[in-house]
C-alpha cells in the first residue's frame, strides 16, 4: 500500500511537569511528594519572575495532536498520539516514527521552536528513542533539520510572523486565529493543564489541544496565502473543507462542537458588500 500524501505534520503539545524529576534535581533531601514539588517550584518561579510556568526541561508530553496535511495544503486527518492512554514514552516514539514513516514531512507549529520541538527532542533523549535522520549533524549546517532557518524541516509560524524573533508577536496564536475569525483560546488555557491533569481530566486536555491545532492550521493557510502559494478562493475552499470535517466528527469530539459554535468566517474586505475601509 502506498504511503499517503503527507507533506506537513502540523502539531501541538500539552505537557505536565514531572514532579519526581523536580524533587530529585531541585529539592534533594527534602521529603516532598511529586505534587508538592510541582507546587513548590511554581511558587518559586512566581516569586522569581512573576510567572509560574515550569520550563519544558522538566516536562512530559501527555497530549500530542497531529494534523496531516497534503501537498495541496488540504487537511486530511487529525490524530491524537496514543489516545486514550496518553503514555509519554509511547507518544514520543509514535511522534518520531511517524515523521520517519511519511518521509520526513515538514513540521508546522506556532512557537514550536522554543517549546514543542525541544520537548520532543528531550523526550527522545529521556526515553531512548533514536532519531538519526533528525539529528543528522554530518550534513552542512544549513541543510540540517534542526537549523533554525531550515523551513523545509520546520515552519514555526510564530517565527515567520516575527521574522525569526525580530519583533514581539504579543497576543500569540489566540490573536492570530482571532484575526481570521476563528475561536482562538476557548475554555482551557496552557497554564491550566497541570491542574486538569491532577484532576484526572486528560480527555479535556486532549480536546483542548485539538482546538489549538485547528487554529494553527488556519494561520498556516493564511501564511501560505501571503507567500503566494494559494489564492483567497483556494483558502476559502480549504477552510470550508475543515468545517465539513468538524461537523461530521462533532459527535465524537466535544471540542469540535464548541469550536463550531464559536466559529467565525473571515470578513473579506475585497467583497462588494464589505469594502476595504470597513472595520
Amino acid at each position: 500500500m502506498a504511503t499517503p500524501d503527507v507533506r506537513y505534520l502540523l502539531f501541538d503539545i500539552e505537557s505536565i511537569a514531572d514532579g519526581n524529576l523536580i524533587t530529585k534535581t531541585r529539592y534533594p533531601g527534602e521529603t516532598l511528594t511529586a505534587d508538592a514539588a510541582v507546587r513548590r517550584f511554581r511558587q518559586d518561579l512566581m516569586l522569581e519572575s512573576g510567572r509560574d510556568f515550569i520550563p519544558y526541561t522538566y516536562h512530559l508530553p501527555i497530549a500530542v495532536v497531529v494534523a496531516k496535511i497534503d501537498s495541496e495544503l488540504k487537511l486530511r486527518e487529525i490524530v491524537s498520539l496514543d489516545q486514550p492512554n496518553h503514555r509519554p514514552a509511547v507518544i514520543t516514539k509514535h511522534f518520531w516514527t511517524g515523521w520517519e514513516k511519511y518521509g520526513h514531512p515538514t513540521f508546522v507549529t506556532f512557537n514550536g521552536r522554543s517549546f514543542d520541538i525541544p520537548l520532543m527532542e528531550l523526550s527522545a533523549f529521556r526515553f531512548g528513542v533514536p532519531v538519526p535522520s533528525w539529528f543528522h549533524s554530518s550534513e552542512r549546517t544549513y541543510q540540517q533539520f534542526r537549523n533554525r532557518y531550515n523551513v523545509q524541516a520546520h515552519i514555526d509560524l510564530h517565527e515567520m510572523l516575527t521574522n525569526f524573533g525580530s519583533t514581539w508577536f504579543r497576543g500569540g496564536l489566540n490573536l492570530a486565529a482571532s484575526l481570521l475569525g476563528k475561536p482562538g483560546k476557548m475554555d482551557v488555557h496552557g497554564d491550566m493543564v497541570q491542574d486538569l491533569y491532577l484532576a484526572g481530566k486528560v480527555s479535556e486536555i486532549n480536546e483542548y489541544c485539538r482546538c489549538d491545532v485547528l487554529d494553527t492550521y488556519f494561520v498556516f493557510l493564511r501564511w501560505n496565502l501571503l507567500c503566494g502559494k494559494i489564492t483567497l478562493d483556494q483558502e476559502h475552499d480549504l477552510v470550508a473543507h475543515v468545517k465539513t470535517m468538524l461537523e461530521a466528527e462533532a459527535h465524537i469530539h466535544p471540542a469540535y462542537k464548541t469550536y463550531l459554535e464559536r466559529w467565525g468566517d473571515w470578513a473579506n474586505p475585497w467583497q462588494k458588500d464589505n469594502p476595504p475601509n470597513a472595520s
